[in-house]
């Protein structure tokens, strides 16, 4: 079924739990527009303020009380971002095959760019967890064209998935099994793993699809398990909410999913979206990348924080 409010059919219903997930009052307000291929959403609570790349235009914009402002210009091709656990920002470089962090005093400190002496792909999306380590994708997309990066070939061949240790400096390949790794995240307890795998961007029979692993004590993975196929369109990044269910970007806006892999319903969003990430005071907001445009929604839920 198809919820409406005032003129807008924005959200689709599919199971009864999505009635407690979603607000019949709110609805989808488009915040920015200008992007070439807006990604990346990162929220800082602290400053109350919402950090996006924009890929093709090498830059990073602010959104902050209804303002839009650059926040880093000649910015490597920047794509997936997040907050490590002290509250500075991680990035992925299409354009430097690299992730970095950005420091208080605004300085950038490389983390990693290299994997057993070979340049990384191209970093897309990154998370980080509860014990300080990092964990990112690594697909080609910024060395395929000079649109989104450099063109280049890969030199490890493979497109993985990484875990990066801070403290120690290690690099650990974690999954090698993606034909394009793509979106991340953690299930709230961080017992569950969810990385996209989007081999359909250059493949009529390619992966648009979620997978879950288990993760144990030691941030080993195991079972990868097909978790949902995705469609119209592909998945791209995903976010979790304190109830452990999946939100996921999709072609026609944003897909819910149970931690069960039942479909509970969708909002619409008028440009295929790219990413999303939930905001606000109450972590109650979903901030929506999608192509050209920024996007916020009010839900009922509220986005995981783990401790």
């Amino acid at each position: 079924m198809t919820r409406t409010s005032g003129i807008r059919d924005e959200i689709e219903i599919y199971d009864e739990r999505f009635f407690y997930l979603t607000l019949g009052n709110a609805w989808v307000e488009k915040l920015h527009t200008g992007s070439l291929w807006a990604e990346g959403p990162v929220y800082f609570a602290d400053g109350d303020y919402l950090v996006w790349s924009d890929i093709p235009n090498n830059r990073m914009l602010r959104w902050a009380g209804g303002h839009v402002s650059v926040f880093r210009d000649f910015a490597n091709n920047s794509n997936g971002n997040t907050r490590d656990r002290q509250g500075r920002l991680v990035t992925c470089e299409h354009g430097t095959r690299r992730v970095t962090r950005t420091e208080p005093d605004g300085s950038i400190t490389v983390l990693v760019d290299q994997f057993e002496g070979k340049k990384l792909n191209s970093p897309n999306d990154v998370v980080v967890k509860s014990d300080g380590t990092i964990w990112f994708t690594d697909p080609p997309y910024g060395i395929f064209s000079d649109y989104e990066g450099h063109v280049a070939e890969s030199e490890y061949g493979g497109c993985y998935v990484f875990r990066y240790n801070p403290v120690t400096g290690n690099l650990e390949p974690v999954a090698k099994d993606f034909n394009k790794p793509n979106g991340i995240a953690f299930s709230p307890d961080e017992s569950k793993l969810y990385v996209v795998d989007t081999g359909v961007s250059h493949s009529m029979a390619g992966e648009h699809h979620i997978r879950s692993f288990s993760v144990d004590q030691l941030g080993r993975l195991s079972g990868g398990d097909l978790f949902a196929e995705v469609s119209p369109g592909l998945p791209d990044g995903l976010r979790v909410d304190l109830q452990g269910n999946i939100w996921t970007s999709a072609g026609d806006g944003v897909h819910c999913y149970a931690p069960d892999g039942v479909r509970l319903g969708k909002i619409l969003v008028p440009e295929p979206v790219a990413n999303l990430t939930f905001g606000g005071p109450k972590r109650n907001r979903i901030f929506i990348t999608a192509t050209t445009s920024l996007y916020a929604v009010y839900v009922a839920a509220n986005g995981a924080q783990r401790p």
